[in-house]
């Protein structure tokens, strides 16, 4: 019979273990993060019917999107997490309490160009919280807060958050008179990092016929020097000119002024005009963040207060603030610059019981009452020479090694060898439990992320 050479498709990660473990290790930060703030978790299928995904429809999203038909049913695969909340809070709004917080850990797909840190099948991690009708802006200021206690418990400490509100952006236009052209030049200023002011002006007088004059005082206005405060003083300068414009700098003011006493340091944030966000249904506070040493890779994590989360499946107005990191892009940004650490106890057991007699009894009850004091326990039960079994638990980075012989069962006592520094004691079970514990305690310190430049 002819082999099928295995492969996997492009754009579709496959970790090895011990990246595996990290990967796993991120993700419980991450659950247990958002659960210090009252999100509740959410999990939503992986196919839905394309009428629901679709509900928006058109642009990039119908041509990337994975669609399907089983029998009759026209079937495609999630792209994001967003709209699947959006249909299941219209869905469940009736056994739902509001405000609604919600995080999600999950797979989406994209069917784009698989290219180098860009994925076709990745997880995205999601906060959001929704209101009924209303939602105060404390939501906007604590999403920041959030973002920094998520990445600092990761390990990461040189990040920014940036923050800026779309009502500032949307005033600002109809003060200079481009609120028709508004979708397309708040789309092409947030590829201001990207492609630089020269080239944004450009697009803007030649694509959008926007006067060079104004397109000059827009760009000068979204290279408001002065920092938080400063901005903040500057845009006083425009009070009275636009209703708009006003309270997006008086929301501006007000979660800045709310993130302090959240707990975000002055230097882990700060305003940024630039700051857009493509997508056209934020409709205040927008955020970006972004690792200090290496701006190439853009924003790690991403979002922004929207108006009406469900429109599309409900006359209930359900407005919202969360964001979303890209996990799987990520991952793979960390791992590539470094940043992950390979010294983290990445082994899938803590213990590996090597029986040393004919009778596996005595070994099976260890491994038993070890799992009762949650110590991982894998017991080796095959026919290899000694040197190979030890060798067993060192290619997986396992911690302990205990031995059980004929002396070990008669004297009722443990032996154990700690893998890392090759010392080896003999003690009672409980002695050897509280010794092993205390190793894994003192090796599960390290964060699953080493800020290098720290």
């Amino acid at each position: 019979m002819e082999k099928i050479k295995p492969r996997t498709l492009s754009g579709f990660m496959e970790l090895l273990p011990a990246r595996q473990a990290q990967m796993e290790r991120i993700m419980q930060t991450l659950r247990d993060t958002y659960a210090l703030y009252g999100f509740t978790p959410l999990d939503t299928p992986l196919i839905e019917s394309s009428e629901v995904l679709l509900a928006k429809g058109g642009g990039e999203t119908e041509k990337q999107i994975y669609r399907f038909t089983k029998g009759d049913s026209d079937l495609s695969l999630r792209f994001d997490l967003t709209v699947p909340l959006a249909k299941y809070v219209a869905l469940n709004y009736g056994q739902l309490t509001f405000p609604f917080r919600r995080f999600q850990i999950g797979k989406v797909y994209r069917g784009e160009r698989a290219q180098r840190g860009r994925f076709r099948e990745f997880y995205q991690a999601d906060i959001d919280v929704i209101g009924d009708g209303a939602l105060d802006i404390i939501s906007e200021a604590e999403i920041p807060s959030i973002i920094y206690k998520t990445f600092t418990a990761l390990g990461l400490t040189r990040f920014k958050i940036r923050i800026n509100n779309r009502k500032v952006l949307g005033g600002f236009f109809e003060i200079l008179g481009l609120s028709e052209q508004a979708g397309d030049v708040m789309r092409t200023i947030d590829k201001l990092e990207k492609i630089g002011a020269d080239k944004v002006r450009e697009i803007l007088t030649t694509d959008f016929a926007v006067p060079a004059a104004t397109a000059d005082e827009l760009l000068a206005f979204l290279a408001t020097p002065g920092g938080t405060e400063g901005i903040l003083d500057a845009l006083e300068g425009y009070r009275g000119r636009n209703e708009r414009f006003d309270q997006g700098a008086d929301e501006l003011r007000t979660v800045a002024g709310y993130m302090t006493a959240f707990g975000v340091p002055a230097d882990h944030f700060e305003i940024d005009l630039t700051i857009a966000r493509g997508l056209d249904y934020y409709t205040g506070t927008v955020y970006e963040t972004a690792m200090v040493d290496h701006p190439e890779i853009g924003s790690i994590c991403s979002g922004g207060r929207y108006d009406n989360l469900a429109e599309y499946y409900t006359d209930k107005k359900l407005p919202g603030v969360g964001i979303s990191i890209g996990l799987t892009r990520l991952f793979y940004v960390l791992g590539e610059q470094g940043y992950l650490n390979d010294g983290m106890n990445t082994a899938p057991a803590d213990v590996l019981i090597l029986p040393m007699t004919d009778d596996l009894a005595p070994a099976i009850s260890l491994a038993t009452a070890l799992r009762g004091e949650g110590v991982r326990t894998q017991l080796y039960g095959e026919n290899k020479k000694f040197k190979a079994k030890v060798g067993y638990a060192d290619k997986l980075g396992i911690p302990y090694v205990i031995f059980l012989g004929e002396d070990e069962i008669a004297q009722n006592i443990v032996a154990v060898k700690d893998m890392a520094t090759g010392e080896q004691t003999k003690d009672r079970f409980e002695d050897a439990v509280a010794r092993i514990k205390a190793g894994l305690a003192e090796r599960a310190q390290g964060a699953v992320i080493l800020d290098t430049k720290n």
